[in-house]
C-alpha cells in the first residue's frame, strides 16, 4: 500500500488519505527523496528497488529533487482537510513542500522564497540613496518646475 501511495505521490505531487496513512507515507518517501538527491546509479537502483515503476523514478529524479532537493529535510507538508463523511476518519493533504499548485509561480522553481536578512535597525537610514530614490526625485523637480510655470503663465493672462 505504501508503494502504490508513494507513487501516486511522486506522479501526483499531491494525494488526498487519512492522516494516519499520510504519516506513515511521509516516513516511507523522504527516506526516498534523501536517496535521491545524489543521482548515482546505485541510489537510482535502491530507489527502483523501493518504488517497483521506473516512470516514478524517472519523475522522482527529473522533478521533484531539482525542486526540493536543496531542503535539508521536511520534503513533504500535510494538511488536516477534515473527517470523511462515511466513517468519520481523519483525512488529509500529502504534498510536495514547493509543488503547491495553489500559489502560482511556485512549481519547482523556488520563485517565490524570501531572502532573509539580519541587520541592525539604523542602517537603512544610512545608506545611500539608490537610482529609484533619484529619479524619483528628479521626476518631482520637474513636475514642480512645470506646475509654476503654468501659474505664472495664466497669471501673467489675468492682469
Amino acid at each position: 500500500m505504501l508503494n502504490n501511495m508513494a507513487i501516486s505521490l511522486i506522479t501526483h505531487k499531491r494525494i488526498t488519505t487519512t492522516v494516519a496513512k499520510a504519516k506513515a507515507l511521509r516516513m516511507f518517501v523522504e527516506p526516498l527523496v534523501t536517496k535521491a538527491r545524489q543521482d548515482t546509479m546505485h541510489s537510482r537502483r535502491t530507489v527502483f528497488a523501493y518504488l517497483q515503476n521506473k516512470e516514478a523514478v524517472k519523475e522522482l529524479y527529473a522533478t521533484v529533487v531539482p525542486a526540493i532537493g536543496d531542503r535539508p529535510g521536511g520534503y513533504t507538508r500535510i494538511l488536516k482537510i477534515g473527517t470523511r463523511a462515511g466513517d468519520n476518519a481523519e483525512m488529509a493533504f500529502i504534498e510536495f513542500v514547493d509543488f503547491n499548485e495553489l500559489a502560482p509561480g511556485k512549481v519547482g522553481s523556488g520563485a517565490g522564497k524570501k531572502k532573509r536578512r539580519r541587520r541592525a535597525a539604523g542602517k537603512k537610514a544610512d545608506a545611500p540613496a539608490t537610482a529609484v530614490d533619484t529619479a524619483v526625485v528628479e521626476v518631482e523637480e520637474v513636475v514642480a518646475d512645470q506646475v509654476e510655470e503654468t501659474t505664472e503663465d495664466s497669471g501673467e493672462e489675468k492682469e
